[in-house]
């Protein structure tokens, strides 16, 4: 076994370098990185939270900073060793409200947006995972993780935290369970769902006693794993709070029936659901600025994870519901209305870009407004729009415009110093005729120091989901970049599956993950050959993560003639027992048409581990033992079946990282990891 020391290790500190050079992965990891955003109530001001890598300490450390809606230097209101969050501006915009751990627990804090002393808002004994100030001010609607006994406790945190230190206490950890989920993402379940409370803003400025809002629900608020405090939401007037649940009684494991509740944010009764009727995903309530109106994010089909997300909009005293803009062929992602309630704002996949969009809400008229990469995040003014954006040359910064996207203008530089020092590849978008006679679009990434005439390596990309797309975005774990200033040309497909091209062309991967998928990959390559001329089809290796790894281990059984090498990241090998061993079981019986034990004949249709007699081509498996969504059996028995072949074959695991790989330190080893194994197979005297 060996443990790779990383080769480039150089700028630790982020100082620039004497000369501008290829991006690398040191430039990846230490970029400062965007987060939330959003706009002081007089619209002069932006408090955005901004993460930088503290690479000694192996970790991200965020901060909120101030920036003026005009453009100038900013200001950091935060510490960065409180690791700052969440930013919201208070009512008055006199200071600005975070998120931040004391005493290794998540609590409210604020601070003056002048500057000045962090305070403490909110004490609790357990994390606050997430917050929304009242519309007056006075209040705060915040989730916790409590047990569901608990839930019923006249001070429900007090006791979960008793039953956790309990928990600690005793000598036997053994967990009992009798229903899914047990497991999900990269965490164990141990009895506790994240619930919405309430407290008032006392008269010093604190929270006093909270109150639970989600009586009788057994379900996580917001959702798990990455549910955050758009998935509820303050009436106009304070009075009501709406928030989205999964329905558990059509069973966690297997269902993707979300519905929205509404509940008196004075406690006073039960929540009220009021999308029953929609068996399906209901989710990011919206009340409108005059209380009339619910809007609100539907999906049509049960268990279809990547389903349209349709904008509804709900009369709140009829119970009426409309669809806003029918006719796009697009899924919405949360919503935001414009201050005269006539316009509705929301950002999704299209064609390879992440653009903003205004919607009429009045005709259903769709308009996009800011476009040429990716909308990571944004806000509305009532006189302009704030907007981070990136793309697949730079890091996401922040932009102002007016309410149509008129007038863009760029009023943070975070990374400028550093950008100006860094060489990055140029990029081309293509389409061609792939299966069925469909458009399909790929890009195509030159490597730094590109010279016409020359041939270079290329690194075939196979994105994942399978329901997502390889766009026009700055990604901080598969980009492009990162090959292309190792001297690598980068060919990425939108294969039938990927999002932004019509909800038929996203559907149409479902039972068929090795078919159109592949032809649209075969098809794909051989258009970039013939179109650009510096592609080395003779040197060239594929490599990609969860769906993008399941293509991996389907192309070395069925498509392994052009490559070289190649690389499957947290890779599906077994797509039978992958029925069993996930926990989203919803995401394989929506891809295979139904159960294992009712369909198994969809299972093995394109299941690679029944092509492995075929394998040749040398492979490198990547698997994160903490990944719950495609788990470890599945990494070491594609690394056996290779070398059990005795094909040439690495194995590198990380015992700490999930799906993804998140550590700084792990990200340079991967990175080192996958692009010493290209070199070797395209680049070196070594390539065999």
């Amino acid at each position: 076994m060996r443990n790779l020391i990383a080769p480039l290790v150089l700028g630790l500190a982020g100082t620039a370098a004497a000369a501008p050079h290829p991006f690398n992965v040191m430039d990846l990891v230490m970029l400062d990185r965007v987060g939330d955003q959003v706009l002081s109530p007089d619209e002069r001001t932006v408090a955005v939270q901004l993460r930088q890598t503290d690479y000694e300490a192996n970790k991200g450390r965020t901060s909120i900073w101030t920036v003026p809606m005009a453009g100038g230097k900013p200001t950091r209101l935060t510490d960065a060793a409180i690791s700052a969050s969440s930013p919201s501006w208070s009512v008055d915009g006199k200071s600005v409200y975070f998120l931040a751990s004391r005493d290794d627990v998540s609590q409210l804090w604020r601070v003056d947006a002048a500057g000045g002393e962090e305070q403490l808002v909110g004490g609790f004994a357990l994390d606050i995972g997430n917050y929304k100030l009242s519309p007056d001010g006075k209040a705060v609607a915040f989730s916790v993780e409590l047990f569901v006994d608990c839930a019923g406790d006249a001070a429900p945190i007090a006791c979960t935290k008793q039953r956790l230190d309990a928990m600690e206490a005793d000598k036997a950890n053994g967990m009992l369970y009798t229903e899914g989920f047990v497991r999900h993402w990269d965490s164990w379940m141990d009895g506790r769902r994240s619930q919405l409370m309430i407290a008032a803003l006392d008269e010093d400025g604190t929270l006093g006693e909270p109150r639970l809002l989600s009586k009788g629900i057994n379900g996580d608020i917001p959702s798990k794993p990455f549910g955050d405090a758009s998935e509820y939401a303050f009436s106009p007037d304070g009075s009501t709070i709406y928030f989205s649940v999964r329905n558990l009684s059509a069973g966690e494991p297997w269902s993707t029936n979300f519905d929205i509740y509404a509940v008196p944010s004075d406690g006073s009764a039960e929540p009220k659901n009021l999308t029953a009727s929609n068996p399906a995903w209901d989710a990011y309530p919206l009340p409108s600025r005059d209380g009339k109106t619910l809007y609100y994010l539907a999906m049509a089909r049960p268990g279809m994870e990547s389903d349209r997300f349709a904008i509804k909009a709900m009369h709140l005293d009829t119970g009426e519901t409309r669809e806003v803009a029918g006719d796009w062929d697009r899924s919405a992602g949360p919503l935001k209305e414009s201050v005269d309630g006539k316009t509705l704002y929301t950002t999704t996949d299209d064609n390879g870009q992440h653009p903003l969009f205004a919607i009429s809400v009045a005709n259903g008229k769709v308009q996009r407004i800011v476009s040429g990469g990716q909308v990571s995040g944004f806000d509305v003014g009532a006189k302009s729009l704030l907007v981070s954006r990136n793309d697949l040359r730079r890091p996401a910064d922040l932009y102002r415009s007016d309410l149509r996207g008129g007038g863009l203008r760029q009023i943070s530089q975070f990374n400028a110093a550093r950008m100006k020092e860094i060489r990055t590849g140029e990029y081309e978008f293509f389409t061609f005729t792939g299966a069925e006679g469909a458009t399909v679009q790929g890009y195509v990434v030159k490597p730094v120091g590109f010279r016409s005439g020359r041939s270079y390596p290329v690194a075939f990309i196979i994105h994942g989901g399978p329901e997502n797309a390889m766009g026009n975005d700055f990604h901080y774990r598969w980009n492009p970049q990162t090959y292309a200033g190792q001297g690598f040309a980068v060919v990425t497909i939108n294969f039938h599956g990927s999002t932004g091209y019509g909800q038929a062309f996203t559907d149409s991967i479902a039972q068929d993950w090795g078919g159109k998928p592949l032809e649209d990959l075969k098809l794909g390559w051989a258009a970039a050959l013939k179109k650009y001329p510096f592609l080395d089809g003779e040197r060239a290796c594929a490599l990609g993560a969860s769906y993008g790894g399941y293509m991996i281990n389907w192309i070395a059984g069925n498509w392994n003639e052009p490559w070289k090498c190649l690389v499957s990241h947290d890779g599906v090998f077994d797509t039978r027992a992958m029925g069993y061993e996930t926990e989203e079981l919803w995401f394989t019986e929506w891809e295979n048409g139904g159960t294992v034990y009712d369909n198994p004949d969809a299972y093995e249709k394109f299941n690679p581990v029944n092509f492995v007699k075929n394998w040749k081509v040398p492979m490198l498996i990547v698997q994160g033992d903490k990944d719950f969504r495609i788990p470890t059996v599945q990494g070491l028995a594609a690394f056996n079946a290779a070398q059990r072949r005795g094909i040439p074959s690495e194995l590198l695991v990380f015992q700490d990282e999930n799906h993804w790989v998140l550590k700084p330190h792990n990200s340079v080893q991967w990175h080192n990891t996958v692009n010493a194994w290209l070199q070797r197979w395209t680049v070196s005297d070594k390539a065999e």
